[in-house]
């Protein structure tokens, strides 16, 4: 498929020291379970079964362990998505990859619903450095729909994308609060429409 998907932010490495690594999975795991503000530094080190100097020498602080753990968010979905696009034989069949990317989330054990909602519910501060990087992520998201969208001959790709953004959210933000079932058929009749406009 020759559709363009945009990396931009640059994807973050991930650790090459086992240690490092730990802590980050560790962390991935409480802050999406738990919270990200009701999880502390002394939790993270126990959990991560490494010493206190370790921790502060891979990490220094927790709000490095925070943007690693949203930059690591971050290359999960690339990855996710940027396999979608490459094994889909168009765009249509793309944005329902897409679309089935996300009713398996919401259907996953353990699900609690979107990472970057969460985090950004968190932090009030829309200048701090978790909402920034949750804007850019979003961002990225956004411009992947946009030109999945222009590319099936949307009449309003911008547009159809914004509506697209908004239904995951709704979805994913349902899915967890309410009702699943309700919250991925919802999601899946706005991909159907938007998928007919551009066939019209």
């Amino acid at each position: 498929m020759s559709l363009i998907i945009d990396l931009d932010p640059p994807l973050t490495e991930l650790p090459e020291a086992p240690a490092k690594l730990r802590i980050l999975l560790t962390a991935d795991e409480l802050f999406y379970d738990e919270s990200i503000r009701s999880i502390g530094v002394d939790r993270l080190i126990a959990a991560s079964n490494v010493t206190k100097a370790t921790f502060y020498k891979h990490y220094g602080s927790k709000d490095r362990v925070i943007a690693a753990y949203i930059g690591y968010r971050h290359r999960q979905l690339v990855a996710s998505i940027t396999k979608i696009v490459t094994d889909a034989p168009d765009a249509e069949a793309a944005l329902r990859g897409v679309r089935d990317g996300i009713l398996a989330r919401i259907a996953a054990p353990g699900f609690r619903g979107c990472p970057f909602i969460n985090a950004a519910a968190e932090f009030s501060d829309e200048k701090s450095p978790v909402r920034v990087a949750v804007r850019e992520h979003r961002d990225w998201y956004n411009t992947v729909l946009e030109r999945l969208t222009r590319a099936l001959g949307h009449p309003l790709p911008g547009d159809a994308a914004d509506e697209l953004v908004l239904a995951r959210d709704g979805a994913m933000s349902g899915g967890y609060a309410g009702d699943p079932i309700a919250a991925s058929t919802a999601l899946t009749r706005t991909y159907e429409r938007l998928i007919a406009e551009a066939k019209r």
